[in-house]
């Protein structure tokens, strides 16, 4: 191993997740470097287009990170990466499992995994359903409300159960972004239910959903309840692999002329 390597990316990485830029001294104290070591880890830094000195003699990251972060995240394929999350939710619950995006009023089945059970849910992979109907849908409507646009008012209803009514529809919206999942209750096809959360990316924007469907009498409100953990949980195990940070991108407070503001 290159312990010169590895000094320069610890070095780095410290920099990076700080919210504001660092001098040599601190950087030493917090990962137990010399002050020498650190300091020619920084010029090498410098040299390499990675780190720039600030007019106070502290250091901080150039752009040239984002850089490579996105020519990385240009190349990462979510049906690929969600293949494990898919594989192990439906281990757990035997459902039906599809990746879903969204395109204008309707959801996209990018990726499945049937169901073992004799009696499932039906779909094909690019096969397309209302959003406000399905679990994935709404998951995706709820963080991309501008998406509403596309939505008459009243909606066409499918289902004795479908929500008809717009206002009706941002209310159970709103519902999804407090519990963190969606339920479809047999509001696309008579007798199938579902469960979905959202997937978010490296810039924390939702570009997928991740769910479950199955027969109303398998999925009923007490398995949807017992499942609906699981559910988030690969979302979210998913959002991390795609490079989601929640803590690194929310707003950091800042001091603007003695009054507290968040950046």
């Amino acid at each position: 191993m290159d312990s010169t390597l590895l000094k320069g990316l610890t070095v780095l990485e410290h920099i990076a997740a700080s919210d504001a830029p660092r001098g040599v001294s601190e950087l030493a104290r917090a990962l137990q470097l010399t002050k020498s070591n650190v300091h020619r880890t920084l010029q090498t830094l410098v040299a390499a287009g990675y780190v720039r000195a600030t007019p106070s003699g502290t250091y901080e990251c150039t752009l040239k990170l984002f850089e490579l972060a996105s020519s990385v995240l240009s190349r990462v394929d979510v049906r690929q990466v969600a293949e494990r999350f898919m594989r192990s939710l439906a281990e757990q619950t035997q459902e039906t499992i599809h990746l879903s995006l969204l395109d204008k009023a309707e959801v996209i089945y990018l990726h499945k995994i049937e169901s073992a059970h004799p009696v499932r849910a039906y779909s094909s992979i690019g096969g397309r359903a209302p959003a406000y109907c399905v679990a994935s849908g709404k998951a995706l409507l709820a963080y991309q409300e501008g998406a509403l646009v596309h939505l008459s008012d009243p909606l066409a209803a499918h289902t004795s159960r479908t929500i008809t009514d717009l206002d009706t529809l941002r209310q159970e919206l709103e519902q999804v972004r407090v519990q963190g999942f969606a339920i479809n209750r047999g509001e696309w096809r008579e007798g199938v239910c579902g469960l979905a959360a959202i997937v978010h990316d490296a810039m924390g924007k939702p570009v997928a959903a991740i769910g479950i469907s199955g027969p109303a009498d398998r999925l009923d409100p007490t398995a949807l309840r017992r499942f609906s953990d699981v559910v988030v949980d690969a979302a979210r195990g998913l959002s991390r692999a795609l490079g989601y940070n929640p803590i690194a991108l929310a707003p950091r407070p800042v001091r603007i002329g003695g009054l507290g503001a968040f950046v």
